[in-house]
Order: structure tokens, then sequence, then C-alpha cells
């Protein structure tokens, strides 16, 4: 599933996947600036808890989002895919500012909002401008391949991961989450492999990687985001490869970017942290370096 398109006078929205166990109580940094780019006391966010089974999240951040500024925040407590078709949660996603995708399980997620009103919703409004971040299971269902289970502390190999489609916020990625808590990274390059077209995104806990429109990453948080860049591979066995067996992968290219490194979606390459912290980076400002 291809990202929805952008008309010609606007621009796509902010894509902020969190790598989860993200910090609620002290600094928050990450939901701070997603609240800004949501428009700040202006802001009308839409939380979206449906990968949670708990009833206790959508209220959780509701007013994680309250103390932080947010003009008005609501959530959609959709349960079942009857739920997305209701219109009074379609008329709130249409003017949505910011949506947040919570934590949970992403194979849940998918299959109740999978093909649905919501998910049409929240495609066309991230194409229209505005900023859609997700947490853990929330930050997986953003690319259009998904990573749907797979073993941590392993070896990259032949069944080394299980994927499923995503949302397509963007066609670019594929996202992990809790990625150096959990030894995700065998897992992250058997995902790779499949596909060396696409970008794999490691991303830690308590750590974001806010995708600009411009296709430029730049990281916030306490944790780091793995890029792993399969392009440049020059072998790969996963063809061949039976269900057990180890991977062989030669020329892949691999980037772990601290808060505050920038990385270029398009040209595949990262970029130092710039002397500027209160802005965001934009493709014209890594072209004049």
């Amino acid at each position: 599933m291809c990202p929805a398109p952008v008309s010609d006078h606007s621009q796509r929205g902010f894509i902020i996947p969190i790598g989860g166990g993200e910090d609620r109580q002290k600094e928050m940094h990450i939901h701070s600036k997603f609240v800004e780019l949501s428009g700040g006391a202006s802001a009308d966010i839409v939380v979206v808890p449906t990968a949670s089974q708990l009833d206790s999240t959508g209220p959780d951040y509701n007013d994680i989002f309250r103390g932080l500024g947010a003009g008005k925040v609501e959530f959609l407590p959709i349960t079942s895919r009857e739920d997305c078709d209701n219109p009074e949660y379609a008329a709130m996603l249409d003017r949505a500012t910011g949506i947040f995708m919570t934590g949970g399980n992403q194979l849940r997620l998918s299959t109740i909002l999978g093909g649905t009103l919501v998910a049409q919703k929240i495609r066309r409004r991230n194409a229209a401008g505005i900023p859609v971040a997700g947490t853990s299971a929330g930050a997986s269902i953003m690319s259009e391949h998904m990573v749907a289970s797979g073993n941590g502390n392993s070896a990259p190999s032949g069944d080394g991961v299980s994927l499923a489609p995503g949302m397509g916020l963007t066609n670019a990625v594929i996202i992990d989450q809790h990625f150096t808590q959990r030894n995700r990274l065998g897992r992250l390059l058997s995902a790779s492999s499949y596909n060396p077209f696409l970008i794999g995104l490691g991303v830690d806990e308590d750590t974001a990687a806010f995708i600009g429109p411009d296709d430029i990453l730049e990281v916030v948080g306490s944790g780091t985001v793995t890029v792993v860049d399969a392009g440049t591979m020059t072998y790969s066995s996963m063809w061949q490869a039976g269900r057990n067996d180890a991977l062989s992968l030669l020329g892949l290219k691999l980037d772990v970017l601290g808060e505050g490194c920038r990385y270029d979606l398009k040209n595949r390459h990262a970029y130092p942290p710039s002397d500027d912290k209160n802005g965001f980076c934009s493709l014209a400002d890594l072209q004049d370096r």
C-alpha cells in the first residue's frame, strides 16, 4: 500500500515512529514535540488506543497531551472493525490536527483498522499535512510492510521475521521497536533482506524518529535509531535459505543515530547533530553543508 497522494498545494505531515517505553512523567521531549507540531494550544489531538487492551490507555494519553498544553484531546474507543465505520469517529479524524496511535499488539491494530474508513482517514489526514505519531505497535504499523513477529537475541535467518501489511504511511522504510532493549537487530536484518529497497529503522525505547515531509529524519530521545541500508548489499542468501538457516548478507550499510542526528531517506545519508537544537533540519539545510 502506497502513501495517500499529496495535493499540489500542501505537503505531507510528519510521521513519528516511537520505540515504546517513552518518558511520560519527566521531560517528555517526544510528546512535547508532537504537541508542538500538532498546534500547541490550538491542537486537536485524536488518540487511537486500539492496539492496547487496557481501558486506561486512551485516558492516560489524553492526560499526558493535555498536561503538555494541547488545546483538545480525544480518543477513539475502537475495539472492533464495526467501530471503524462510526461516522462520529471519522468526523473526529477530519478535524484532528494530530493523530497518535498507542502501543500494544500490532496485529490487533492492523486486523481491526486495516482497510477501514478510519485507516483511510488517517492516511489522508497525514497526506494533508497532519502529523501522525505511533509508539511501539503504533510505530510498526506505519510502514507499508509491517514487522508482525520474530525472535530477538538471534542472528538473521530464513525464519527470522514475519511480515504483514501495514498502514502505508510510508513505503520507504520498515520499522522495528524496543530495538536495543530486546536485541532485535537480527530480525530487522532479516526483514531488510527481503527487499533491499527498504531502509530498516530500529527505534529504541524513549526514542523517536521525526520524519518530515522532505524525508529527513531527526532523532529525539534518550536512545538511538539504527538505520540499515540494504540498498548497498552485494549478496544475500535469503532466496535459498531454509527456515533455520543463518543468512549471509554482504555489503550492508549501518548507521546508529543518537539524539539530534539526521538521516536523509532519499539520498541514504546520515548527518551529525547541528548546532541548532531548537528546530528541525530541512533538506535545504543539509544540502548547504
